[in-house]
């Protein structure tokens, strides 16, 4: 039962966030917090997870401390806070020491309400030295499914989590996660040392959402088929980066607007993208993963995953994204015979032999210049694909053996982080006038920065300077020499967009015989993956039942009634529908029109499609039908 209205949580909650009501669940997840228990929230994608511990704290006195493994999503809330005027702000591994000093200085003079972190944070001790003097309120565990080694993305660094609540032993800890099966559920709570369980779970069941699975061995075929049938904003996931391009390109050429997406463009480039797909300039977003987290877009028709991920709790965070406007909306998933080889085939990839996990661990040594007994707690840059060219390794494999010796607590593996360009002036207004610089055109660039941007003598500011160079004319190596020479002369210091991974040791280098990986960290999880895509292909392949209620049953929520509206329940009210006959005489007449290819029978009959198949194949048999050449299917004269 809902709680009763909260007057002073709705005026802070319309006075910041502009809401006159509460989501489901939300209200209750804060009054939890805000008596002290510590708090479990199971709340899907789009449920409004952000609301559960921004408006408790702005009704606290001190802050919170939020830890989060998707640093783009860090700096997205931030952002959103901090337009609304609410002090915020975070640490991760790509910040300069002087940019952490300045973040340390605001959280310890109380001139901040969230602060957030990378889990990899919590393993410095001199972080951990700062943040005990800081007015810690609240303690909010974001993705908290990673802290839990049955879960799907598990995450050694959650596990230090525990070191920051012995910090703060009174304060309460709100963990936030869309998705996690019962075992996972238990294992959050015993990670985190709840003093007792204490879940609100909302149910996973979206009654406006249509999952449905296209068997097709044509998979772009039936996307663009399914793209024409279905009208609205679709978001298509694919697994590489390469796919991105080449789909969206198949795409645009076919007349859909489209566009794409993944981890590895510019910060600029994403931003711009996303707003276009967002003020719906471009129609379809093709996306590996890295598209979705922190998109509030309610008016998702349609998201396609043309590729099969590796888990139900993947495919449920991502199929999520439609429809969270409460309209009809679908979720297709597009599989081929051959999708089942595939997927066993990534249980191997990810877990190669230890000997070579062994082996790239020495490497990466070698590659650092880290010394045995050296290391402990050092950072370094990371250039991965430079490293795997260095030593002829197979990129995936090494990722993976790279993930495998950061659960086994060797190293932390932080991937790709991107950071803007920023800027912070240091000189006095004054000083900003008639300066004697070597470099033509930096006084130029000086001014631009002080005419687009605000800010910049509090903080540091994000600048682009290829807005720069439109600005002024310059080409982007001046603008560079500019900005260098301006840090020397301390007008000012520049921080340069980088793009890089990184390695922690988080213990001293070994001898990789030395080197342990451990059963919990190797066989166990290699098994919990092969469980997991189990429970994919069974979704998938699976031609009888509901598959909303396949869903809800992998993450452990009863349900006695079929959804009605998935393509299996669909499927069923079908075969009550028509006769054998019905099937044959449609074939027929669309075959006698013109030659058809298979995929035309399937996508434009309104029967099952096992039965199209049988009917067609009945009456090629018979004579009726001609198979020809070109594949295509046409009626004998």
């Amino acid at each position: 039962m809902p709680s009763p209205p909260n007057k002073p949580l709705l005026d802070t909650l319309k006075k910041y966030w502009g809401y006159d009501a509460f989501r489901p669940l939300q209200q209750d997840i804060i009054e939890s917090v805000l008596a002290g228990r510590d708090t479990l929230g199971l709340m899907p994608t789009g449920g409004g997870k952000s609301i559960t511990f921004q408006v408790p704290t702005m009704v606290m006195d001190g802050m919170a401390l939020v830890v989060t493994p998707i640093i783009s999503l860090m700096k997205d809330q931030v952002d959103r806070l901090r337009a609304l005027h609410i002090k915020a702000t975070y640490l991760y591994a790509g910040l300069t020491r002087a940019e952490v000093n300045r973040t340390y200085e605001k959280c310890l003079y109380g001139n901040c309400k969230f602060l957030y972190v990378s889990p990899e944070r919590l393993q410095s001790q001199s972080f951990l030295d700062r943040l005990r003097q800081m007015p810690v309120r609240l303690i909010v565990v974001d993705e908290a499914h990673c802290i839990s080694q049955w879960g799907y993305d598990f995450r050694p660094s959650f596990l230090r989590i525990v070191q920051v609540r012995k910090l703060f032993p009174s304060i309460p800890v709100l963990a936030l996660t869309a998705t996690a099966t019962p075992i996972v559920v238990e294992d959050i709570q015993r990670c985190l040392n709840f003093k007792a369980p204490n879940v609100f779970s909302m149910s996973f069941a979206r009654n406006n959402l249509s999952y449905v699975v296209r068997p097709t061995e044509e998979k772009l075929t039936e996307l663009i088929h399914i793209l024409r049938s279905v009208p609205g904003t679709a978001i298509v996931y694919v697994r590489s980066r390469q796919r991105t391009k080449q789909i969206s390109d198949e795409l645009n050429r076919a007349g859909i607007r489209a566009d794409f997406y993944h981890a590895g463009l510019y910060v600029e480039d994403k931003e711009d993208k996303q707003n276009k797909w967002t003020s719906d300039e471009c129609r379809v977003m093709v996306a590996t993963n890295a598209f979705g987290m922190g998109i509030d877009k309610p008016d998702v028709r349609l998201v396609v995953h043309v590729d099969i991920p590796n888990s139900l709790e993947e495919y449920y965070q991502e199929a999520g994204r439609a429809g969270r406007d409460g309209k009809r909306s679908y979720a297709v998933l597009l599989v081929k015979q051959t999708d089942q080889r595939t997927l066993h085939r990534h249980i191997s990839e990810a877990f190669p032999e230890k000997d070579f996990i062994r082996s790239v661990y020495e490497r990466v040594g070698n590659f650092l210049g880290v010394s045995l007994g050296e290391g402990f707690q050092q950072m370094y840059d990371f250039n991965f694909n430079l490293f795997c060219r260095t030593f002829d390794l197979p990129v995936l494999p090494t990722h993976n053996a790279l993930k495998i010796l950061t659960q086994a607590g060797y190293i932390e593996f932080v991937e790709e982080i991107e950071t803007q360009s920023r800027v912070m002036i240091h000189a006095r207004k004054e000083e900003l006038y008639d300066l004697d610089t070597t470099t033509p055109g930096a006084d130029q660039v000086l001014q631009a920065i002080l005419r687009l941007y605000t800010g910049l003598f509090a903080d540091y500011v994000f600048i682009n300077e290829d807005v720069i160079a439109f600005r002024t004319g310059l080409d982007q190596e001046t603008i560079y020499k500019s900005l260098l020479e301006l840090t020397r002369m301390r007008i000012l210091h520049y921080v340069p967009r980088k793009r890089t991974p990184y390695i922690i040791y988080t213990t001293s280098r070994e001898e990789p015989k030395h080197v342990l990986i451990p059963k919990a960290v190797y066989e166990d999880l290699r098994q919990r993956m092969a469980d997991r895509i189990e429970a994919t292909i069974n979704y998938a392949y699976s031609d009888t039942g509901c598959r909303e209620r396949m869903l809800l049953g992998y993450f452990g929520e009863k349900s006695d009634q079929e959804c009605g509206h998935c393509d299996l329940c669909i499927d069923r009210r079908k075969r009550n529908d028509h006769e054998p006959a019905d099937v044959q005489q449609g074939i027929l007449y669309m075959a006698g029109l013109r030659p058809r290819r298979l995929e035309e029978f399937l996508n434009t009959l309104s029967f099952p499609r096992d039965e199209i198949v049988a009917s067609l194949s009945f009456l090629v048999d018979e004579g009726f039908i001609e198979h020809l050449d070109d594949d295509t299917y046409r009626k004998r004269p």
